[in-house]
């Protein structure tokens, strides 16, 4: 990541910011790798069922799974992919052109969500946290998509493409899109991505 990198860290820290305009340039599968491995990445396994990841997680829990809407990857076919953390692989979950407009209906109708090249949705497995930390489960999960959200932009702003966090959409709509129960598996958070 860090040769694909225009700045450091303070000053992609001082430049960080919301973009919800894009040019029509995609990503290329290098940049889309980095900010997943930014987000998601994993840096040290310690038990089959516990990993060190690019960014903090109550416990290590890591209750966080990454999907991508890709509509303009160069080499990746349009449509939905499901990040695979341990593997550092995209699993493809079902291909589709019009996937960034889906991801936009998705979204309350955010046009600007439709013009990225690609939108990462953050679902949550609560149970991964739940059985840890019961009834504060809920907080430790939100803290968690502050860190994963944070780090995107960071990297984003590092590799000089824009991203744009949203809370705003409909939880049935998202889950539906990414095939997700909503009750075991659902949405928690998403960011769209593009070239500046």
């Amino acid at each position: 990541m860090a040769r694909l990198c225009s700045m450091g860290v303070a000053e992609a820290i001082t430049r960080r910011e919301s973009v919800r305009s894009y040019s029509s340039e995609g990503l290329t599968l290098e940049e889309l790798a980095a900010l997943l491995w930014a987000t998601q990445g994993v840096r040290r396994v310690l038990s089959p069922v516990s990993a060190l990841r690019n960014v903090p997680s109550a416990g290590a829990r890591h209750a966080l799974e990454t999907y991508v809407a890709a509509g303009r990857v160069e080499g990746l076919p349009s449509g939905l992919y499901r990040y695979l953390p341990f593997d550092g692989q995209l699993a493809e979950v079902y291909l589709d052109s019009r996937i960034g407009w889906r991801a936009a209906d998705a979204c309350l109708g955010q046009r600007f969500v439709a013009a990225a090249a690609v939108t990462f949705f953050w679902t949550t497995i609560p149970a991964r946290m739940e059985w840890r930390y019961d009834l504060a489960a809920h907080k430790v999960i939100a803290i968690d998509a502050g860190h994963v959200g944070q780090n995107l932009y960071l990297a984003c702003t590092a590799l000089g493409a824009g991203t744009c966090a949203i809370a705003a959409y409909d939880q049935a709509a998202c889950d539906r899109l990414l095939g997700v129960d909503g009750d075991e598996e659902f949405t928690v958070y998403i960011a769209v991505v593009g070239k500046r």
